[in-house]
């Protein structure tokens, strides 16, 4: 099948994220790291740039970090509703 666009952007090549039951207890993780993909999109949401992560991750990679964003784009694909509460403010 061939990806154009945004979907050919989002594909994630299978070996730069994993996910092993002995490795930060099965979360999924950037490949050959301890890196997990929720780190990685907690951090980016708070603010911190892509060269803030490389310079605090040294094995993580640019195309390690839009590889963890293109997984969590699949996941949220699924036929799942996710209830959202307002935090009251």
């Amino acid at each position: 099948m061939l990806y154009t666009g945004v979907e050919a952007s989002l594909r994630v090549p299978e070996v730069l994220i994993s996910s092993d039951p002995k490795i930060m207890m099965g979360k999924p993780t950037v490949a050959g790291t301890r890196i997990t993909v929720e780190l990685i999109l907690e951090k980016l949401a708070a603010g911190e740039t892509v060269d803030q992560l490389l310079s605090e991750h040294p094995r993580l990679t640019a195309q390690g970090i839009r590889a963890a964003i293109a997984f969590a784009a699949e996941a949220l694909r699924a036929d799942v509703v996710y209830p959202v509460e307002r935090l009251s403010g």
